[in-house]
């Protein structure tokens, strides 16, 4: 982090953890396929964020899990999950 801030400086804000990132957040955004956020807690992201949305770019999760716990799932070149009209 401390090259990326060196570069961006105050352009994005940077938490000390991924559920620091998304509290009050209105989506989640996966971009990575970091091991460390491939089994997040969802019951921890749900009860951070204001609405139950994420955006998979990497495919990570399990359509028919994901909609189990109740997100709004939209993945790259998948069925869409939605939930929460």
């Amino acid at each position: 982090m401390p090259n990326v801030k060196a570069i961006l400086g105050d352009k994005v804000t940077f938490s000390k953890n991924p559920y620091e990132a998304i509290d009050q957040a209105d989506a989640l955004l996966i971009v990575t396929e970091w091991p460390q956020f491939r089994a997040p807690d969802f019951e921890q992201i749900a009860k951070l964020m204001k609405r139950k949305v994420i955006f998979d770019g990497r495919n990570l999760f399990d359509l028919e899990s994901i909609e189990a716990k109740g997100f709004d799932y939209i993945s790259i070149g998948r069925k869409q999950v939605l939930i929460n009209k």
